[in-house]
């Protein structure tokens, strides 16, 4: 038989994973397909009668769910399975016909399933197919989610929009409704939350499953899901026969086994005998910035404590008081520098964030730090309500404050810090570097301490060198472990006919590989007018066709685009750009019935449109940068390549301008800030739409 595996983001990256990966498929591709996924029946139907209120929160436990994630399964059953998994994923496919057995033997009274979507990055389809499932959700429940599950399992290489649609229906959900919802991709945010959950509770494949927070990897036998379970019923029946109420055994029991950690590791290899070597504690020392943060503790100390955290997270929340004992055991020897790190899944921690900002705006670090002790202690009240209120009681300019959080006026200010935690790898909260030394979650005094102490001999032995206290840590970190170069890629000369807008002689240039039906690529759009705002001059954009072959209408949008560009030129081709981006996703508004009428709307030469569109007129122009981004090895949309620096996907605005500011330095052309952007009227190639800019 073949091994229980789980297929990581980091397998791709490997031959030999690739080679296993097939033989692995192959070989049991007889099995998989002789499952049959209906064996629970209407098991989705089961919950129905159960203890189920429509609304309720388990956000407490160490992996969150909640009544906005698709569950099969009572309230109150004892043992709660989180599986993290996708539609893609052969394994998923795999561990599926476990699941439903487990639903079988257990049944929703005593076993509750919850699924968060994971999809992988290198599974194209895995993230559409996951968004789908979230919009059927939405519109008709657990039941509906269910049922699309099982026809996209069913149907595992033929995950298409037609297909996504189709079992929507199939599972009772108005289709106009769900196109609507798939397209304007209402469903995404939830997926990438889920994703943020994962990454947080250590997922790096799938499936993944937490069993009340017991993790157990791959698609395993099911005596293993058996044997996890059967503990978790005992556990559970003790936690309740001591008082704790059913609906709340789930997040009792899954902080305790994250307290506990993984089981200790075999004495002996299984394979070749030897001794197993404990892990070794993480003793890189990584390059962590402290920048202008927030910070308390004296300013020379010789150790620093890099926190990233979350307002709206409890673990954020339990470990402050281990902190205060830091500062107060270490007074002067520590300082704490504290760094935004709102999770997806935390709807109110951006808000949150942008208060304390402006509370340290107002009234300086002391400001700060009494905005987050606030906040802290009344963490389950952050609406806008509440926080006018501490605004208030902080004795800031409400005005202001309010401003801020309603605004997200400290946006950048935010995606810097999580773009820092992004580049150290600190995915979960809390994180801390001290003196550049990993220390994950909230961990006890003691093991905070044992690192502090290990740091300050290294600090003192500096200092006994003649470096001055204050300058220990930037020299500490000179010898850091730095984030790895931004990724390049090379796609060859720019053809003299792609269209462009910004500064004809800019030093760095924008190329956007991109297609018009994709909705990431509509959403970068808007990310792409504040580059633009913010650089003008200094950036030129050219455009690049990289029509995905699952966009059916993909192609004609881009004939109809560049035949546009024919007729009026570069101011043609942008003002029929902003068009069609601001149609895309709407039905039927890029089929060429729809792009005929666009063109007429643009007064463009509609017979020479609509000739262009059923002729592929400009098919050798858009196969040119189709196979420029294929051989540099970019598949997806949209893309980009700034001075040959590599962003693939929406990224947000931040990591732009990380870039741009790099390939202005390298051709020594400054900042922004040197430079306000010019108007966009006065920009050459270019056309502005309504609202001043070509971009939506």
């Amino acid at each position: 038989m073949f091994e229980a595996h789980a297929f990581t983001r980091n397998d791709m990256n490997k031959g030999t994973a690739i080679v296993g990966f097939l033989l692995c498929f192959l070989a049991g591709m007889g099995l998989m397909w002789g499952i049959d996924r209906g064996s629970v029946g209407g098991s989705s139907q089961a919950t129905a009668a159960l203890d189920n209120p429509g609304e309720w929160s388990d956000e407490g436990a160490s992996i969150p769910v909640s009544s906005k994630d698709p569950t099969w399964g009572s309230r109150s059953a004892p043992v709660t399975m989180v599986v993290f998994s996708e539609f893609e994923c052969p394994f998923c496919s795999k561990v599926e016909t476990t699941l439903n057995a487990l639903k079988a033997k257990y049944g929703p009274s005593q076993l509750r399933v919850v699924w968060k979507s994971s999809p992988l990055p290198f599974h194209k389809r895995a993230k559409p197919a996951s968004a789908a499932a979230e919009s059927v959700f939405r519109l008709g429940g657990s039941e509906a989610f269910w049922k699309f599950h099982e026809s996209a399992f069913k149907n595992q290489k033929a995950l298409t929009d037609e297909n996504f649609a189709l079992w929507a229906k199939d599972a009772g959900v108005d289709p106009v409704k769900f196109q609507a919802s798939y397209s304007k991709e209402e469903g995404m945010a939830k997926v990438d939350a889920d994703m943020a959950i994962g990454k947080a509770g250590g997922v790096k494949g799938t499936p993944a499953s937490f069993i009340n927070g017991v993790f157990l990897s791959g698609a395993q036998p099911q005596p293993k899901f058996e044997a996890a379970i059967d503990e978790q019923l005992a556990a559970a029946k003790a936690k309740i026969a001591s008082g704790t109420p059913a609906d709340k055994v789930y997040v009792a029991l899954s902080n305790e086994n994250k307290a506990k950690g993984p089981p200790a590791p075999d004495a002996k290899d299984a394979k070749d005998g030897k001794d197993k070597k404990p892990k070794e504690d993480d003793k890189a020392v990584y390059r962590v910035p402290a920048g202008d943060s927030p910070s308390k503790g004296a300013a020379d100390a010789l150790v620093t404590i890099i926190e990233f955290s979350d307002f709206q997270c409890p673990f954020c929340s339990r470990v402050n008081p281990t902190i205060s004992t830091i500062l107060k055991d270490y007074e002067g020897k520590v300082r704490v520098v504290w760094k935004h790190r709102p999770l997806p899944f935390h709807k109110r921690a951006p808000a949150a964030s942008n208060l304390t900002i402006e509370a340290f705006k107002q009234k300086g670090a002391d400001g700060f730090w009494k905005a987050h002790d606030l906040l802290f202690a009344n963490q389950k009240a952050l609406e806008d309500a509440d926080l006018e209120k501490y605004a208030g009681e902080l004795g800031l300019d409400v005005e202001k404050a309010k401003e801020a959080f309603t605004k997200n006026k400290y946006a950048d200010i935010i995606a810097a810090d999580n773009e820092l935690a992004d580049e150290v790898e600190a995915g979960g909260t809390p994180h801390f570097f001290i003196n550049g030394r990993r220390l994950s979650g909230a961990q006890p005094v003691e093991a905070f301490k044992k690192v502090i102490d290990e740091q300050l001999i290294a600090a003192n032995a500096l200092v006994a060198k003649g470096v001055a206290k204050k300058d220990v840590y930037e020299t500490l970190q000179k010898e850091a472990k730095e984030a790895p170069p931004p990724e390049k890629k090379d796609v060859g000369p720019i053809p003299a006919d792609s269209p462009w807008k910004g500064g004809e002689k800019a030093k760095v240039t924008i190329q956007i590989f991109s297609d018009y039906e994709c909705p990431f690529c509509k959403r970068v759009e808007g990310t792409l007018g504040q580059v633009e705002k913010e650089y003008g001059e200094k950036v030129k954009f050219v455009w690049r066709d990289n029509p995905l072959a699952m966009h059916k209408n993909a192609q004609g949008a881009a004939n109809a685009a560049r035949e546009a560009q024919k007729q009026k030129g570069n101011k043609g081709f942008w003002s029929m750009h902003a068009a069609l981006f601001e149609a895309a996703g709407k039905p039927d508004a890029l089929a060429p019935e729809g792009l005929v009428a666009m063109a007429e709307k643009q007064g463009l030469d509609v017979a020479k449109v609509k000739a262009a569109i059923e002729g592929s007129a400009h098919k050798s122009l858009i196969d040119a940068d189709m196979s420029a981004a294929g051989k540099a090895g970019m598949s997806g949309a949209p893309a980009f390549v700034i001075n040959g620096y590599f962003i693939s996907g929406a990224q947000p605005f931040s990591k732009f301008k990380k870039l741009v500011n790099l390939a202005l330095k390298e051709a020594g052309g400054g900042s922004a800030a040197a430079a306000p952007a010019a108007a966009p009227a006065a920009k050459k190639g270019a056309a502005p739409a309504p609202g001043g800019s070509p971009y939506p």
